[in-house]
Parts: C-alpha cells; structure tokens; sequence
C-alpha cells in the first residue's frame, strides 16, 4: 500500500547518537509531502481525465457503431431500390414488347385484311371491265347491223315523201 503524505508527515525516527541533522531531514520530508501531494493530485486529474477521456470514447465508439449500422441500413436500401428499379425495368420492357408484338399482329392482320380488300376489288374490276367490253361489243354489234340503214333509209325516206308532199 503506498504511503500517504500524512504517513511521511506522522513518521517517526529513532535517534541515534550522532545522527541527522532533524531540521535539515525535517525540511526534506516537507518537501518531499509537497511533491508527494502534487503527484496524487495530478494523478487523480490523470485519472478523472482517463474516466472522461473513456467516456467519451464509449460516446463515440456508439456513435461509431451507429453510424456503421446507419450505412449498412443505406447500402442495404440502395441494394433494394437498385433490385426493385431493374425488376421495375425489366416490367416495363416486357410489356413494352407484348405491345409492340400486339401493333405488329394488329398490323399484319390489317395488311392481310387490306390486301384481300384489293385482290378483292381487282376481282371486281375485272368482271366489270368484262361486262363493259361485253356492252360495248354488244352495242358496236347493234351499231354495225344493217337495222340502223333500214332505220335510216325509213326514215329519209318518210321524210323525202313528206318533203315532196309538200311541194
């Protein structure tokens, strides 16, 4: 157990014959209280220093250990929303390729319907165009037969006898 300076101030020595001067071993042990006293003081602001000191790094090692918890918690949160953006990503191109597939199959089907429309209607073009040329023959095969020159010739006839009965 160390000494007290009240342990150094109470010590008590035997005297001897010719011994220490008792004033000048006196004054040492003053000195000695005195600096002994010192070192105990400083040695308990060292400690309560230590104590704050100790205090403040457990503060800081839990905000440390916060702070690493709190990055983990965001890295972590990145990660989801990193994950939930390209499944988000990968919906939106999925359904972008089921609607691009349906114009397309729309379109095509409006291309078959549009090109049966016009095989359809060249069909139809060419039974008119049939039924036109068989008019138009038929008409110059009316226009060509020897009726027309009955007709005509009765009628200038009648009307060189109406002609005459006139004058």
């Amino acid at each position: 157990m160390p000494l007290s300076p009240l342990d150094i101030h109470n010590k008590e020595f035997t005297r001897s014959f010719r011994g220490y001067d008792e004033d000048e071993v006196n004054e040492f042990l003053d000195q000695v209280i005195k600096d002994y006293e010192i070192v105990i003081r400083e040695k308990k602001d060292l400690k309560e220093q230590v104590e704050q000191l100790n205090e403040k790094l457990g503060h800081f090692t839990n905000i440390e250990t916060t702070l690493n918890k709190s990055i983990l918690i965001a890295q972590e949160t990145a990660e989801e929303l990193k994950g939930n953006a390209t499944k988000e990503s990968k919906l939106i191109i999925k359904e972008a390729e089921k609607n691009a597939d349906r114009i397309i199959n729309e379109s095509l089907d409006k291309s078959r319907r549009i090109s049966l429309e016009v095989e359809e209607l060249k069909k139809q073009a060419k039974v008119f165009r049939t039924r036109l040329r068989m008019l138009v023959e038929a008409q110059l095969d009316m226009i060509g037969t020897d009726d027309w020159d009955k007709v005509f010739n009765e009628e200038m006839g009648e009307e060189l006898e109406y002609a005459e009965n006139k004058s």
